[in-house]
């Protein structure tokens, strides 16, 4: 056995390419560190990216203008169906989220409060992606506990989806947001196989991990 550390990346990466992915859906792309992790671990191909936050809307045109396989949708965020919410913004914005934070998140998190609340459009991806005949996606969701809006929302896309990336609690740290092993019940009772974990949100108050990012691949997908 090797002694190297392991590349994550890469190895997302090379899943990729085992499942043939045409188009990678980035929902909830902040300043666009999925995909800029994506391109330095080689994947070339078409990626489309959704983020309601203006100001980082902002940021990702100037780098979507840099990368000619890279799409940036107009700000929206993404749910179950169409309508306005409440986006809660916080002052580090990755941790911004329609979900308001519970308790154990603002104890162990001060520096991630909710600056303020403001309205935006939500539409479900269904509504937001036409995907090609054959085309085979693979959809990235961190949403900050919100991802199974994002899943009621795919609608006509479940044909198409040969993976999915997704941020689970182990902790819940968004009110509503559902517990880990339901998600990946439901996704393995939709044919989803768990074929990757990738290490999130470590506590140091706490001493342990509160979020990882799980890969369901479609077996044969």
């Amino acid at each position: 056995m090797s002694e190297k550390p392991k590349d994550l990346e890469r190895q997302l990466v090379l899943a990729l390419e085992a499942q043939a992915v045409d188009r990678v859906i980035d929902v909830g792309a902040n300043r666009g560190q999925y995909v800029r992790r994506l391109r330095r671990a080689g994947f070339v191909g078409q990626i489309h990216s959704f983020e309601p936050l203006p100001e980082m809307h902002a940021e990702l045109e100037r780098l979507c203008a840099s990368d000619p396989a890279w799409d940036l949708a107009p700000p929206v965020a993404v749910g179950a169906a169409p309508g306005k919410a409440l986006l809660h913004r916080s002052a580090e914005s990755d941790m911004s989220s329609l979900l308001e934070q519970t308790e154990l998140l603002r104890r162990l998190s001060p520096s991630s409060a909710v600056r303020d609340s403001f309205e935006v459009r939500v539409e479900p991806l269904s509504a937001l992606i036409e995907p090609h005949a054959d085309e085979r996606l693979f959809l990235k969701i961190d949403v900050q506990g919100a991802e199974e809006l994002v899943l009621a929302g795919l609608g006509g896309l479940w044909p198409h989806l040969v993976g999915i990336q997704l941020e689970l609690a182990l902790s819940p740290l968004y009110r509503s947001e559902a517990h880990y092993l339901d998600v990946c019940a439901r996704l393995e009772s939709l044919g989803f196989a768990l074929a990757l974990v990738l290490p999130g949100y470590f506590d140091g108050k706490v001493r342990r991990q509160l979020q990882f990012d799980g890969v369901f691949l479609r077996p044969g997908g």
